[in-house]
């Protein structure tokens, strides 16, 4: 499944990447939610009482207590609590559009799978077997 997620993420495909645009764009919201006051929540408490989205690194090196306080203060910082949060959001989203192209594709391959009719044979071929079988009758 990670081969074919491989080939799904840098395939280019123009529909796959519209489709991943329009349900990126859906879930959007959802996602980080679910990222934001489900997932993070607990590996934060796990972590000693994390806070990801108030992780920052203070290039001013002032030392302020919370990303509000130093945004505030215009100081220079590095958001890397919320660059995780955005990541996880990242993936939760490619994952979901990876499965909804992976169940497209299976319909699609369960089409081609279908049993074709089986050529017609060539004029030269028709021709053969009507002589053949007007051979056998006289």
């Amino acid at each position: 499944m990670l081969n074919e997620f491989k080939q799904f993420a840098m395939r280019g495909n123009v529909v796959d990447m519209a489709v991943g645009i329009i349900i990126g764009a859906a879930f959007g919201k959802i996602v980080s939610s679910v990222v934001n006051d489900i997932v993070m929540p607990p590996i934060g408490m796990l972590m000693g009482g994390v806070d990801f989205s108030n992780l920052f690194l203070d290039l001013s090196g002032t030392g302020y207590a919370t990303l509000a306080l130093a945004e505030e203060a215009g100081a220079p910082i590095i958001k890397y609590g919320i660059f995780i949060n955005t990541v996880l959001d990242f993936l939760i989203v490619a994952f979901a559009i990876f499965m909804v192209i992976k169940g497209m594709n299976s319909l699609k391959k369960k089409e081609e799978e279908a049993p074709a009719e089986p050529p017609k044979p060539s004029a030269e071929v028709a021709l053969l077997t009507e002589i053949r079988d007007a051979l056998r009758k006289g």
